[in-house]
């Protein structure tokens, strides 16, 4: 499914190193930035890529910028927002934390929870 969701998605890597430029910049201005953070043989993350694969067109709605990170290849970004359990998605707007989901709560609160931060 890994495979699958990221050819669906071509959300955009972000390491620890990187991670404030991203976040920070002039291209995000006034966006909501979204950060997925996923791993390997994770179950709970292939059943959330699985649903936002089964419903990309309406993802698609959502006017926002994805990043994705694998915790198991990043224990420096894991470690910074303090991830013991995936998938997160945290939200940040001109570079503040809005605020996270996790676990994955299926398609209809995630997509009633990010609209209303849009």
């Amino acid at each position: 499914m890994a495979a699958e969701f990221f050819e669906a998605y071509n959300f955009e890597q972000i390491t620890d190193e990187e991670f404030a430029v991203k976040i920070n910049a002039n291209e995000n201005a006034d966006k909501l930035v979204c950060v997925f953070f996923w791993g390997h043989d994770c179950p709970n993350c292939e059943v959330a890529k699985k649903v936002l694969v089964d419903r990309k067109a309406e993802v698609d709605q959502l006017d926002m910028k994805w990043y994705q990170a694998n915790i198991y290849e990043d224990f420096n970004l894991a470690t910074r927002f303090g991830i013991f359990g995936i998938p997160i998605f945290i939200f940040f707007k001109n570079g503040k934390k809005l605020g996270k989901i996790s676990p994955f709560p299926g398609f209809e609160p995630f997509y009633e929870a990010v609209s209303k931060l849009l």
